[in-house]
């Protein structure tokens, strides 16, 4: 399957020193950037919502970058953390009008849950995902008709709004496309490769797709074989996402059913990523793991 490289979209256009960055993990680093300048200065969250006319809840919103800050605030709050220095201002606020516009993903309305949203955010900014998958092949490595028996399962979404969501989904796979893609490591279970998903016909273009992709310098697709027995992962899907430089940590997504997990803690971070590196280490390598996609596609 061939996917057009996307343009840019003047929505999101990257603010100075961010290139790249979305809108989630722009307000990320804004908030990041005001929780250290407020530790600096020692100013409570309870005395900086007051200066804002507002609470400490809202300021620890604004810090993990879960709602955008109104450029009247930020200005209050730049002078009373005491930054003087016009450079860093106004890269503060090139940050807040980019946290402040919507993502793309908010044009296909209750397609995209709003647990969602967040990691759709991050995961257009990250530069590296490993994930590892049980049940159902990856959604950035699906194809259209993969997807779209995927959501035709028992419990799914009618028509209107499934067909809204393969349109998400095949819109999250540019980013596998861009002129500086991010890595793509994954880890499939054997069981998703086998389950006829779709059936045999979806089935088949599906390995076909892997086979095509895998071919990619920057995707790297390992098959966890039957064989390998019991494993480190629990029972669901567990994508990781890992950022340029610094100023982010890793971010750990656990898919359910209505819901996600984002764990957080340094310790989960930890866990999750030699988890994914134990899981790895019992796959098979990309070179078997080509010839275990080709064989179940030729006994379908």
């Amino acid at each position: 399957m061939t996917v057009a490289r996307p343009g840019l979209n003047q929505r999101e256009e990257a603010p100075p020193g961010e290139a790249g960055a979305g809108p989630t993990v722009a307000r990320i680093l804004l908030g990041t950037r005001l929780r250290r300048l407020r530790e600096e200065a020692r100013i409570s969250r309870e005395d900086a919502g007051a200066a804002i006319r507002s609470s400490a809840s809202k300021i620890s919103r604004m810090e993990l970058g879960r709602t955008a800050i109104k450029a009247r605030d930020l200005t209050d709050l730049l002078a009373l953390y005491g930054v003087g220095d016009e450079a860093e201002r106004e890269s503060m606020r090139a940050l807040s009008r980019h946290g402040s516009v919507s993502g793309w993903w908010q044009d296909y309305g209750d397609a995209v849950p709003a647990w969602v949203k967040p990691y759709l955010g991050l995961e257009q900014a990250a530069r590296l995902i490993r994930s590892y998958d049980v049940q159902l092949v990856s959604g950035l490595l699906q194809t259209p008709g993969y997807a779209r028996a995927v959501f035709s399962l028992p419990g799914g979404s009618p028509g209107e709004r499934a067909e809204r969501q393969l349109a998400v989904r095949m819109r999250r796979q540019e980013i596998l496309h861009r002129a500086e893609p991010p890595r793509l490591w994954a880890v499939i279970d054997e069981g998703a490769l086998r389950r006829p998903v779709g059936g045999t016909a979806v089935m088949r273009a599906q390995l076909e797709h892997l086979l095509e992709i895998s071919q990619l310098r920057h995707v790297n697709i390992q098959v966890l074989p039957f064989r390998a027995g019991g494993h480190a992962a629990g029972g669901g899907p567990v994508t990781l996402l890992r950022f340029a430089g610094d100023q982010l940590p890793d971010v750990v997504y656990l898919e359910q059913l209505t819901s996600a997990i984002y764990p957080s803690s340094p310790a989960d971070l930890a866990c999750y990523w030699d988890m994914l590196n134990q899981l790895a280490a019992e796959a098979d390598p990309p070179i078997a793991s080509i010839m275990i996609l080709d064989q179940i596609r030729r006994e379908l």
